[in-house]
């Protein structure tokens, strides 16, 4: 069998294998809900959630708490992304450097920093900014983290072999280091993307004025679960989209290096 027909049939396989675990579950959720006594409180019925969904989207009531959710993660993502890229290049250029900060930020990564989510509150407010602030703090580290590990261990014989031919710095930067750190910072980069989305939207659901983790603890204190339910199901398709979309342009970036 060529290679890229193997490829495609593992590819296959693999979609298959998603889409009969997600049925899977959704079959146990229907037979729980219809069959097997669970609570209608504490889990609604999959054929409500679906209508309650289609309702949502069809009024478009969750445009503006989407556009909160997706301002707080974009601005997040910029500051974490632009600022760790700098820092970790930086870092990057001092063998002495790395061996300071890369495992203190490493120990400070480890740390569960949406404990800190109060803090964030005091000095920042209910308001989009302390989301924002939270969001950037948890997926810089990952940024950095890669950037550092991505130009610090680029092999030092294509850096000589570039210099002994004449290259400018400037060159030597495009050609050679970016090239070679760019696999390991773009996937950098996802997980920043990642945890930033994950970290907004839980702590929009701990305390926010608004967004999709907003929405869902409103409806869950007003026990209306279906729309609740329909409202978490949403901001789960939305995180596979943009998570599929980051890793799609991840793989583009290295292919194209």
């Amino acid at each position: 069998m060529s290679s890229p027909r193997r490829k495609f049939n593992d590819r296959l396989a693999s979609r298959l294998v998603q889409v009969g675990f997600l049925a899977a579950v959704l079959l146990l959720w229907y037979l729980a809900t219809t069959r097997w006594g669970v609570n209608k409180l504490l889990l609604p019925n999959p054929l409500k959630v679906w209508d309650q969904l289609a309702d949502v989207i069809a009024k478009g009531e969750y445009l503006n708490d989407l556009r909160i959710t997706l301002t707080e993660l974009g601005v997040a993502f910029l500051i974490s992304t632009v600022g760790g890229t700098l820092l970790g290049y930086a870092i990057s250029r001092s063998p002495y450097l790395i061996k300071v900060f890369e495992p203190l930020f490493a120990g400070i990564y480890s740390i569960p920093i949406i404990l800190f989510l109060p803090l964030y509150v005091l000095f920042f407010g209910l308001g989009p900014a302390s989301k924002i602030a939270l969001g950037t703090t948890i997926s810089f580290f990952p940024v950095v983290l890669s950037t550092i590990a991505g130009f610090g261990n680029v092999d030092r014989v294509l850096v000589t072999a570039a210099k002994s031919m004449g290259a400018s710095d400037y060159h030597l930067f495009r050609y050679v280091l970016v090239p070679a750190a760019l696999p390991v910072i773009l996937s950098g980069l996802r997980m920043g993307f990642t945890i930033a989305l994950l970290s907004i939207i839980g702590s929009e659901t701990i305390a926010s004025l608004g967004g999709l983790g907003h929405r869902i603890v409103n409806l869950a204190e007003n026990m209306d679960m279906a729309r609740m339910f329909a409202y978490i199901v949403f901001a789960i398709a939305i995180a596979a989209f943009l998570n599929t979309a980051v890793s799609v342009l991840e793989a583009r970036g290295k292919r194209q290096r």
